[in-house]
């Protein structure tokens, strides 16, 4: 069975989830040959293991708090702020309170 994603034209609601948010899932909200993005939920202290994508990246804070490790150096993102890493850029993620991040991945 195919996983649904908005087609071209389709309103796609990235608001905070607030209280929903400890009960989210992450979900592909668009998939196409040349761009996907995710909204990336995370619970308070889990990582996501260092790891590459094919693709430019843009990672948007939607809620909570989550840091974002690349070069050895960790910043961290709050709502509201939007981080860019180049096509291949090793990085890792640890939210560090329930985290909903908006990513978009350009494919090449």
């Amino acid at each position: 069975m195919a996983i649904p994603h908005a087609k071209s034209g389709d309103v796609i609601d990235v608001r905070p989830l607030g209280p929903t948010l400890t009960d989210a899932k992450t979900v592909t909200l668009v998939k196409s040959d040349a761009l996907e993005v995710i909204r990336l939920v995370i619970p308070a202290d889990k990582d996501i293991a260092p790891h590459k994508t094919k693709g430019e990246v843009t990672i948007h804070c939607l809620e909570g708090s989550a840091g974002i490790l690349v070069n050895g150096v960790t910043q961290v993102l709050e709502p509201g702020q939007l981080m860019y890493l180049s096509r291949g850029e090793l990085h890792a993620v640890r939210a560090i309170t329930d985290a909903s991040l908006l990513v978009t991945i350009l494919l090449p």
